[in-house]
C-alpha cells in the first residue's frame, strides 16, 4: 500500500509538472512581446498638450500644463516638452534624443529658466524622477516602450486588466549597474497582444520591494494610431501619485526640426 501511494504521488507530481510545462510552452516569448510593443506605430511626428497632476500623500495637489513635440528621424526619435503654466515653472523645457543604436547613449537636456542654463542629463541619471512627478527621465523618454537591452524577459502568465486579456511578462534588469541607473531591479509588464501596448507596469526597488505601479487608461485611436490618453502612476513608497492627461493629439501636422535643439529650449514656444 505504501508503495502504491508513493507511485500515485509520483504520477500526480509528474502530471502537475507536465501541465505547467504545457502552459509555459503555450505562452508567447516575453522578449518577442516586448519587441512588438517597441514596433508599435507612433506616427512620424506628433504634437499634443500634456496636463500633469501631482498629488502628495496628504492629498495636496500641484498641476502643470505643457505642450510636447515628437519626431522620428529614421529609427531615432527626438522629443521636447515645454512648460506653459504655472508661472513658477513656465518656460522650463526638456529635450531628449532616443537612439536606436544600443551602443550609443541617448542625449537629454533640461532648461531651467531661473538659472538661464541648459543642463545635460547623464545616462546614469535616467532613473531620477522628472520634475516632481513619479515618472523617471527614462519613462518620459521611452513613452511606453522598453529599452530591450536593459532586461531579460519571461512570460509568466495571462491576466485580464479592465476587461482586456494581457500577457504578464517579468522583466529583470541585466545587471546591478543597469538596475541602479533605472532605479528598479525588475518590472512586471502587462501587454495587450491585440494592439501591442503596455496596459500596466509594476516596478520593484533595488531591494525587491514594490516601488510604483503605472496604469494606462483611455486608449483609443487618433488619426489611425493607438494612443494613450491617461497615465496614472502610484508610488508605493512615498504615497505620491501622478496623473498625465494628453489632449489635442495631432499626428498630421508636420513638426519643424528647429524644435529639437538647445537653442529652442532657451527660446521656448
Amino acid at each position: 500500500m505504501k508503495m502504491l501511494k508513493t507511485t500515485l504521488l509520483g504520477i500526480a507530481v509528474m502530471a502537475v509538472i507536465s501541465v505547467g510545462s504545457a502552459f509555459a510552452a503555450d505562452l508567447p516569448d516575453g522578449r518577442s512581446l516586448v519587441e512588438r510593443v517597441n514596433a508599435l506605430d507612433e506616427g512620424e511626428h506628433v504634437t499634443r498638450n500634456l496636463h500633469m497632476k501631482m498629488i502628495d500623500r496628504h492629498g495636496k495637489e500641484r498641476e502643470r500644463d505643457t505642450v510636447s513635440f515628437r519626431k522620428y528621424y529614421g529609427d531615432d526619435k527626438k522629443t521636447v516638452i515645454f512648460y506653459k503654466t504655472p508661472s513658477n515653472v513656465k518656460d522650463t523645457a526638456f529635450l531628449t534624443f532616443d537612439y536606436k543604436n544600443e551602443s550609443v547613449d541617448d542625449d537629454q537636456w533640461l532648461y531651467l529658466p531661473a538659472m538661464r542654463k541648459v543642463r545635460r542629463i547623464s545616462a546614469s541619471d535616467r532613473g531620477d524622477y522628472f520634475l516632481g512627478t513619479d515618472f523617471t527621465y527614462e519613462d518620459i523618454k521611452k513613452e511606453g516602450k522598453v529599452a530591450i537591452e536593459d532586461y531579460t524577459y519571461n512570460t509568466v502568465g495571462e491576466e485580464t486588466i479592465d476587461g482586456t486579456k494581457t500577457y504578464k511578462v517579468e522583466a529583470v534588469t541585466v545587471d546591478a549597474k543597469t538596475a541602479k541607473e533605472l532605479g528598479h531591479s525588475k518590472a512586471i509588464i502587462w501587454i495587450d497582444p491585440k494592439i501591442n501596448l503596455v496596459r500596466k507596469s509594476l516596478y520593484y526597488d533595488l531591494n525587491g520591494n514594490e516601488l510604483k505601479t503605472l496604469i494606462t487608461k483611455e486608449v483609443r485611436k487618433v488619426d489611425g494610431i493607438w494612443t494613450r490618453h491617461v497615465l496614472d502612476v502610484q508610488n508605493h513608497k512615498t504615497g505620491h501619485h501622478t496623473i498625465f492627461t494628453f489632449s489635442e493629439v495631432d499626428y498630421k501636422t508636420p513638426v519643424e526640426d528647429r524644435r529639437f535643439n538647445q537653442q529652442s529650449l532657451r527660446k521656448g514656444l
